[in-house]
């Protein structure tokens, strides 16, 4: 069938929307018409080179939508059904066995190969141009910057018809990112205090997922004080502007001494290693924003080894199948009000959505598609 979709063509370029033609679902795939996307750091990180998706390609991987048809094999779906599009994985290594798909043994290929993951055409696009060539898509198992996505039917999350689509794309995984991080990863307990540095889309659902924590000290850390206004709306006890304060001397005054949890969610390297001063014995530094392709960062050794703890997250860990439903309730009883970080464009404003977003104008663009 013929679609419209967002291509980069390479390095650098810029999105352009195309026709591509896109093949009927097979075995385990269904096809979604999209309804939004997000637009994420992660889409542009990727466009700039940054992550392994080969170009020419077609981006977006937070898209909520509806079925519109189902492959062979495909009975949890039928048309008509409402779905986000969540992160693929093998289903078959170790980590995907043992309840952790997010750390996929074939994670890399599966989010930035370009090409089916499995099925009889895996390791093929089902992405072409009209000349026939091919061009990379399944992006994060989805390539949502487009009308119509084929996706894996193990990834699909069903949602309520009731909850407005074009509300839950940032769920796929910004959104879930940063929540995920607090529930399944740090896991406060009571008393104990929690520092985000970056209060983007990722950072304030951080902040929100800790307000249904026994955290009682939540810490926003960010440049710009209306993302700091906003925090403590979303339930931050304090925040800190970097930008006129030492953050380490704050966290350190605030807490009466070092905190229990801090997180990254800038990905910027200087960052990484002032949070990592604000981490005492015992307390976690949690990594969660992507760094530059080839990034490396310096930690104390003795200040390590007296029990801090360094760990990475991807996508808020578990499966999207746990994670997102329980935001969704979390969102109707009133506890987690994503919708205050969302703005809508239309899917021919892209590039005015990448623009505000880069400015902090915009925590979390959502473009309406259908």
């Amino acid at each position: 069938m013929k679609i419209d979709a967002y291509v980069v063509e390479g390095k650098n370029e810029p999105f352009l929307l195309e026709e591509l033609e896109l093949d009927a679902p097979g075995p385990g795939e269904v096809l979604v018409r999209v309804v939004a996307t997000g637009v994420c750091h992660t889409d542009l990180n990727t466009q700039s080179g940054d992550m392994p998706l080969p170009l020419p390609g077609v981006l977006g991987h937070e898209g909520s939508g509806v079925v519109e048809a189902v492959g062979e094999g495909v009975t949890d779906f039928v048309p008509g059904d409402h779905v986000i599009m969540g992160w693929p994985y093998c289903g078959e290594c170790r980590n995907c066995r043992r309840g952790e798909p997010r750390y996929c043994a074939r994670i890399v290929d599966a989010l930035c190969g370009g090409q089916r993951l499995s099925g009889p055409k895996a390791g093929e696009s089902a992405y072409r141009r009209a000349d026939g060539t091919s061009l990379s898509g399944h992006f994060f198992g989805q390539s949502s910057f487009a009308n119509y996505s084929l996706a894996s039917a193990a990834a699909l999350v069903k949602v309520d018809k009731d909850i407005p689509l074009n509300l839950l794309g940032p769920l796929a995984c910004g959104i879930t990112t940063g929540a995920g991080a607090v529930f399944n990863t740090a896991q406060p307990g009571p008393g104990e205090s929690v520092v985000v540095f970056g209060a983007g889309a990722v950072g304030l659902a951080a902040v929100m997922a800790a307000t249904n924590t026994p955290a009682t000290t939540i810490i926003a850390v960010d440049l710009h004080d209306s993302r700091l206004e906003l925090a403590r709306e979303l339930g931050a006890t304090h925040t800190v502007n970097s930008g006129s304060a030492d953050p380490v001397e704050e966290i350190l005054r605030i807490c009466g001494g070092p905190a229990d949890y801090v997180l990254d969610c800038t990905g910027v390297i200087k960052v990484i290693e002032q949070a990592a001063e604000a981490v005492g014995m015992l307390g976690t530094l949690i990594l969660i924003g992507g760094a530059p392709a080839g990034a490396s960062f310096t930690l104390d050794h003795l200040r390590t080894l007296w029990g801090q703890r360094i760990i990475g997250t991807l996508g808020g860990s578990k499966t999207s199948q746990e994670l997102i439903p329980a935001l969704i309730s979390l969102y109707r009883q009133g506890r987690f009000p994503f919708d205050k970080l969302v703005k809508f464009y239309d899917f021919d404003q892209l590039d005015q959505a990448i623009a505000e977003a880069k400015t902090g104008e915009t925590i979390k663009a959502v473009l309406n598609i259908a």
